[in-house]
């Protein structure tokens, strides 16, 4: 590859993964006319046309397919010769991509990425809110947190925390409608369901001992979002009883915002996991703030278990993590 051509091949792999020659300009600084330019002469230089350009899209030739696949190889060896050169220097300086759920990275992620900028404040963050694992192996991400393990077995998944899932709605609901005193007795109320790329997550699986019950949330009269914070939003609003994660409603436990019910039957859990390539070098900033992140959970983890004051019972077999919201 040779140096002065690089940056026009970094032009071409973000056009091609964002799918606009004009967004991979802004990324990388570049004007529209003097990105179309240095595609062009990369173009021009292999002899061959790497997109099919319409007023609408851009699309990979069968060339550009071939060519992006070996671009993003040798992109990669060399940032990650930058990372093993700083790793051996001791640097913790530089960018770090982060995909984190999206009431998760709100109410606690971004206050965590504050506190590691007092050590560390030659570290910046690229923070991308998602609730979805459907890109993350495309997607220039060094870390991303998630509930639950995703199938994809390019990625590693470290444990980070334990996750209680609840049932919760706002004390005002509950003094309007009442509340369920086991989870069949959800027919008679409103809720919220969370989709995801797979459906809607609308079956409710609960254990207490050896009792199960499942309840299948009536999508008709339910409110549906495909985004966690709304779905808390809803919830803290009056609109209904959600199922959420302990970590994403940390704040309106501690603020009684939200009250938990059925505390006697349990939810599968979905544990947290940091999630990053298999086969990437990584570089001593990824790995100072993942053992930073680390030991935050570990903190307040121990808070938010007694802040549940729920029942510590053994989860029954077959536990669903891969349904981690």
């Amino acid at each position: 590859m040779a140096m002065d051509n690089l940056g026009d091949i970094r032009l071409f792999v973000e056009a091609a993964q964002l799918g606009s020659l004009s967004a991979a300009g802004r990324k990388l600084g570049l004007t529209p006319a003097a990105a179309s330019a240095r595609l062009g002469k990369l173009e021009a230089r292999l002899k061959t046309r790497l997109f099919e350009r319409t007023t609408r899209q851009l699309r990979l030739t069968d060339e550009g397919r071939l060519y992006v696949t070996c671009c993003r190889q040798a992109l990669q060896s060399l940032d990650d010769a930058e990372a093993a050169l700083q790793a051996g220097q001791n640097l913790v300086r530089g960018k770090v991509r982060i995909s984190a759920t999206s009431d998760f990275g709100r109410n606690l992620l971004m206050h965590w990425l504050d506190e590691f900028n007092v050590h560390y404040p030659d570290v910046t963050f690229a923070l991308t809110l998602s609730d979805s694992l459907s890109n993350l192996v495309q997607e220039d991400i060094d870390l991303a947190i998630r509930f639950g393990v995703p199938q994809d077995s390019s990625l590693v998944a470290r444990p980070l925390a334990p996750n209680r899932r609840v049932v919760c709605a706002s004390p005002e609901y509950i003094a309007k409608y009442g509340e369920p005193t086991e989870p069949r007795d959800l027919a008679r109320f409103r809720c919220i369901v969370l989709g995801t790329a797979s459906g809607p997550v609308n079956e409710w699986r609960f254990t207490r001992g050896d009792d199960v019950q499942t309840f299948t949330v009536p999508l008709d009269a339910a409110r549906e979002t495909n985004d966690g914070a709304v779905a808390r939003e809803w919830a803290l609003r009056g609109y209904g009883i959600v199922v959420k994660s302990m970590w994403d409603i940390e704040a309106d436990l501690r603020s009684d915002g939200l009250k938990v019910l059925l505390p006697e039957w349990r939810y599968p859990d979905a544990p947290l996991h940091a999630l990053y390539h298999r086969n990437h070098f990584m570089a001593p900033r990824v790995r100072v703030l993942l053992d930073f992140l680390s030991a935050r959970f570990a903190q307040v983890s121990d808070e938010l278990e007694a802040l549940l004051g729920l029942p510590q019972l053994r989860p029954a077999s077959g536990t669903a993590a891969h349904q981690g919201l």
